[in-house]
């Protein structure tokens, strides 16, 4: 058996993840143009799948997929919102966990979180001002000698002539 790339799914993992793969299901409340069945053949899900892994291993943007592998972004993007909301990669999740759970046994009366939900204390004195706040008039020196600059009208009132 020849290497892998990171992001392609072997036959052993794929067997186990298939079954977990929701079906795509057609809406008995919406009137369809085709029959079931017509139109464009569907992406085989393990194609969808690496696809995925592709843009979660290499970090790319979804319109950046070789489409010469994966077929379009779009499509694919399509696939992983709707396995998303049916609830596919907690599922895949949760069997790997407890495949490995059997395996090596996972200790859960130790565990331990970590995080912060706070900005950090000295990060305004580090940092400094917001960039974008530079041409704002609130903090600007006046000039040397002379009074801060005002309008001599305060206002003007259109419905008066001058």
């Amino acid at each position: 058996m020849g290497k892998i790339q990171s992001w392609e799914v072997s036959d052993a993992f794929w067997e186990r993840a298939a079954p977990l793969v929701p079906v795509p299901e057609r809406d008995p409340n919406k009137n369809y143009k085709r029959k079931p069945g017509g139109g464009r053949k569907p992406m085989p899900p393990r194609q969808i799948f690496e696809a995925i892994m592709y843009v979660l291993r290499t970090g790319c943007q979804w319109k950046a997929l070789p489409k010469e592998r994966f077929g379009s972004p779009s499509a694919i993007h399509t696939h992983f919102m709707h396995w998303m909301r049916a609830g596919f990669f907690v599922t895949l999740w949760r069997a790997g966990l407890a495949e490995y759970d059997e395996m090596e046994g996972i200790a859960w009366s130790w565990q331990s979180i970590d995080g912060a939900m706070v900005k950090a204390p000295l990060a305004q004195e580090t940092v400094g001002r917001n960039p974008t706040d530079r041409g704002k008039k609130w903090n600007q020196a006046t000039s040397v000698g002379r009074r801060p600059w005002c309008p001599v009208i305060p206002r003007r009132d259109r419905s008066k002539s001058t």
